[in-house]
Parts: structure tokens; C-alpha cells; sequence
């Protein structure tokens, strides 16, 4: 009897007005965004440019109104560093030893500073896991200055106890585990920078991800400077950090667990000197304009956003000479899905206006997204949500569909009455052991006070569940690499209900006589 309800799944439900997004447009324009000739789609690379004019002309050609004025463009100012590691070198000099932190191997090397020469001899601290919170009665510096110095700090939150089972999120990563907010909080205490201790249970990624990540050009909001030093270190080489200081860095983490937690000046520093490219320039979110058609609410809106960015060209090509991250699943096909939802969106307008907006440097920071909510091409106080969309179900269709994060505002039961409606299930939120709610272009939608969640795909696949689901997990190993590449033989059926889902979800709060509100607890402060 489940099987009936794929016909269903993927057309509209009884009520649902959005139009029916179209499989053709979307593969189209997936295999194209994800091809070698937009280059990855790297910020401030010719693949970037590449992409921006072709979302322009495509939300033109498609009838949707400029969202900037006369313009499809709002630009976002960057500060880009690349690190040449060849020219660079830093070292720990400790009490009981020194050695040289070599390049990828024991540190991937970045700058927060647009300084295209930079020297070092700064006092290492251990400050457990740099974190401030109040809220969780929380306070790793505990007064000490740490303005000038170089930190030593874990990645993640602290861990749950048996008499604190929920403490920072329980199992969950919170916001306070994320790396971003280590570099701005040990900002915010006027450190010179921090070397971010990785571990696969930690991070919830493997080096190699890291390593990608930071080994090419690294961006920052030209208004909002990074660290001098804001750099991941492996466990390896934090281990002789800690022992050329005299300390164990395993008995260290164990204090770090406690509340009572001081940090630890090391008897250590960190020396030496980086060289990097320097540049400054503009990188676009794209956004297009479907007006609303109710006089008393066209002038709110309800967003559906999805990043176009991946890391493009890396210049160090692997064993078979591939330099190019072409990020299909992550994100051209949320691109893609977006463009094909605004296909299907424009033939039928809601009350309430609709954007869609694509976002730049989303895997710099999420730059493009703070940067469109610090300057909102809408009113935010007029916006009634923003529904993201980040790497999609490539595998095929499922019965159920993802609402992480939705529990936080009343989009949750408006998102399980649509799902109900078209025959699917709502997916139990699992722990987010990867902090997935702060690592997408929503959060900062939600920060500012927008209701807002990513559109999650489902797990309950209809077709050969058991080699859907190892098909599903494999992406674990091309995420943030050259492998993650189209292939022609994918099921797109599943990507399309999920972006229709997402459709009907935003056409049901564009047509609401009333904007979603937040759950008492779930707004972030």
C-alpha cells in the first residue's frame, strides 16, 4: 500500500497551491552548476563570476523581479587571504622541547588579518573549549588576559555528564561548539589567535575536510576582521604541543569537562612568520522577486534561500590531476532546486511576496547570509521566514521528510500538517552531534529574528532501502572534496520532492493570514 504514495509525494497535495516543480529544469541545471566549466564555483574565482551572471539571467529569463532595486545583485564585501605555505613557518617553542608545525600535516594555516606579512612570538594558553555562556553558567577564561596570546582550544562543546545530561545541547553540538564561534569569542577577549584542536568525534569530519577547507583562499566580511592566527591543529601535533610545554593534553581535556575549569598558561609559544596573497572584492547573492498579489501582506515576504558557492579551484591537483571542487551535492543542487522552484513559483503568485535568494561564501562562514541579514534587501521585521535548502536528496524519494530545527517556531506544525498532506512522515529529529542548525545559510536568518530552518531530505527511502541508504552514507566520504561530482544515473525524484515540499511549506506561509512566531525557548539570544 506505501508504494501508491509516490504519485502523491511528488505532485500536489489536496490544498497545496504551489505548482509542481519539474524534474527537467532542475537536473538541467544541476549537471550544468556542477560541471568543470563553472570551475567549483569558488569565491572570488572565475567560476563565482561564472555562476552569479547565470543565476541573474536565469531568474530573468524566468520573469522574476529584480530583489535590489533595478539590480539582481547585492554585493558582499570580502577580505581574502591565502596562506603560502611555502613561504610560511611556524614553530612551538616550549620548555621541554621544539619543533616545526608543518604545513597540512600538523596545522592547516589561516589568517583572519588582511596582512600580507605577519610575525609571531606569542604565549600559548590551553583555555578548554574557548567558550563564554553565561546561560550554561559557563566561563572558561575566568578573568585571566589573554589579549596578545595564542589559544589552544577544543572543538565542540562540553560533554553531557550523568548529573548534567543536557548541558550545552546534551549529545547535540550547540552554536558554542562550532568553530566560528571559538575565532570570535577568543577575538571578543582580545587574543592574537587560536589553534583549534581537531578530532573526527569532535569536529564530526575528518582532517582531510579541514584540510580542504583551509587550504586555499579564506575569506572573511571586510567590515568584520578575523584572528591573526585562526588555525585548525591535529590531535598529533597537540599532543606535542602539550608535552614540549611540560602538560598532558588528555589530562588537560578532563579539567576542560569540569565547570570549575581555569585556563593554563603553557610554558610555550608559538613562533614564527605567515606570508599571504591579500585581496579585498566583491562576491553577490543573487535574488529574484515573485510580488505578492494580497494588498494588506505583498509587503512581507517569505525567503527560500540556498548557497551557490563551493571551493572551486585549488591549484594542488590530486593522483589523477582533479583541482576542481565541483560541490554537486553541496550545493549546486540546492541551486538548482531553487532555480526550479522559482520556475514553477512564478506562474503562480501567493499574497505575501516570495525571494529567492542564493548566497555567496556560505562555505567561508556563512558570509553571504550575515551579510544580507546585517543589510536585508526585505524589511527582516516584515519577513515571515526563511526556508534554506542545503544539499539535497540525490538518491531518490522517501516517505518521510527532515524538520531539524523547525521545533524552534511554529513552522513545525505547519511543516507536519503539509507533510500529512502529501502522504509523508515527519523524520524524528536525531541528536546533532554535528551542530547542522548553526552550519547553514538559516542561521543567520534565525539570529536576527527570522523563523527559519533548512529543509531537510528523508531517510525512509522507497526504493532498495538498505543500498539507498549505504548510497546516502557514501556522501560522507566526498563531502568537501573532488569527488563530490554529478553523476547522470542519480534519481533526482527525491531531490524534487524535497524541493517541492519546501514550496508548498512557503506557499502555505505566504498565503497565512498570520507570519510563523517562535516557541517560548527556541529563539537564540
Amino acid at each position: 500500500m506505501r508504494l501508491c504514495l509516490v504519485a502523491p509525494l511528488l505532485t500536489l497535495a489536496l490544498g497545496a497551491q504551489a505548482p509542481p516543480v519539474k524534474e527537467a529544469p532542475l537536473r538541467a541545471h544541476l549537471s550544468l552548476l556542477a560541471d568543470d566549466l563553472f570551475e567549483g564555483r569558488g569565491s572570488g574565482q572565475r567560476g563565482a563570476d561564472l555562476t552569479v551572471r547565470y543565476l541573474e539571467t536565469t531568474l530573468q529569463a524566468l520573469g522574476l523581479q529584480p530583489g535590489n532595486g533595478t539590480s539582481y545583485r547585492q554585493a558582499v564585501t570580502l577580505s581574502g587571504t591565502r596562506v603560502q605555505a611555502e613561504r610560511s613557518a611556524l614553530a612551538i617553542q616550549g620548555a621541554k622541547a621544539t619543533f616545526t608545525l608543518a604545513a597540512d600535516t600538523d596545522v592547516a594555516l589561516c589568517t583572519g588579518i588582511g596582512e600580507a606579512d605577519q610575525a609571531f612570538d606569542a604565549p600559548l594558553v590551553f583555555a578548554g573549549y574557548g567558550i563564554t555562556a553565561p546561560g550554561e553558567g559557563w566561563d572558561d577564561f575566568k578573568g585571566l588576559d589573554v589579549k596578545g596570546k595564542v589559544l589552544v582550544v577544543l572543538a565542540n562543546d562540553p560533554q553531557p555528564t550523568a548529573a548534567e545530561p543536557e548541558r550545552f545541547g546534551g549529545k547535540s553540538m550547540t552554536y558554542y561548539g562550532r568553530w566560528i564561534y571559538k575565532f570570535e569569542e577568543a577575538r571578543r577577549h582580545g587574543a592574537r589567535g587560536v589553534l583549534l584542536v581537531h578530532t573526527l568525534a569532535s569536529a564530526t569530519y575528518d582532517w582531510t575536510v579541514v584540510r580542504n577547507s583551509f587550504a586555499t583562499w579564506r575569506f572573511q566580511l571586510a567590515s568584520e576582521p578575523g584572528l591573526p592566527i585562526q588555525s585548525w591543529i591535529t590531535e598529533d601535533a597537540a599532543r606535542r604541543l602539550m608535552a614540549a610545554a611540560g602538560q598532558d593534553l588528555d589530562a588537560l581535556r578532563a579539567r576542560a569537562e569540569r565547570r570549575d575549569f581555569k585556563p593554563v598558561p603553557l610554558e610555550a609559544r608559538l613562533k614564527g612568520n605567515l606570508h599571504s596573497e591579500v585581496r579585498v572584492l566583491n562576491q553577490f547573492n543573487v535574488a529574484g522577486l515573485i510580488p505578492g498579489t494580497d494588498p494588506a501582506l505583498k509587503g512581507e515576504v517569505v525567503i527560500y534561500s540556498a548557497h551557490w558557492d563551493h571551493f572551486g579551484r585549488s591549484g594542488k591537483p590530486d593522483a589523477k590531476g582533479d583541482d576542481i571542487y565541483n560541490g554537486a551535492v553541496d550545493n549546486a543542487s540546492g541551486t538548482a532546486g531553487l532555480l526550479a522552484m522559482a520556475q514553477a513559483a512564478v506562474a503562480s503568485p501567493a499574497r505575501r511576496t516570495q525571494m529567492f535568494l542564493f548566497t555567496a561564501a556560505e562555505e567561508q562562514g556563512l558570509w553571504g547570509s550575515e551579510a544580507y541579514t546585517a543589510a536585508p534587501l526585505w524589511p527582516l521585521d516584515r519577513t515571515a521566514a526563511d526556508l534554506n535548502l542545503d544539499s539535497l536528496n540525490f538518491v531518490g524519494p522517501t516517505r518521510d521528510i527532515s524538520l531539524d530545527g523547525a521545533w524552534r517556531t511554529t513552522l513545525l506544525e505547519t511543516g507536519a500538517a503539509l507533510a500529512k498532506d502529501m502522504g509523508l512522515t515527519v523524520n524524528p529529529p536525531g541528536v546533532d552531534v554535528g551542530g547542522g542548525y548553526f552550519r547553514s545559510d538559516h542561521f543567520p536568518f534565525a539570529k536576527a529574528g527570522v523563523p527559519a530552518f533548512s529543509v531537510g531530505g528523508g531517510h525512509d527511502y522507497l526504493k532498495d532501502p538498505e543500498g539507498s541508504a549505504r548510497k546516502a552514507a557514501a556522501m560522507g566520504q566526498r563531502y568537501h572534496q573532488v569527488t563530490d561530482e554529478y553523476d547522470p544515473a542519480w534519481d533526482l525524484q527525491g531531490m524534487v520532492q524535497q524541493c517541492q515540499f519546501a514550496l508548498n511549506l512557503g506557499r502555505r506561509v505566504a498565503d497565512a493570514d498570520a507570519k510563523p512566531v517562535w516557541k517560548e525557548g527556541g529563539r537564540l539570544k
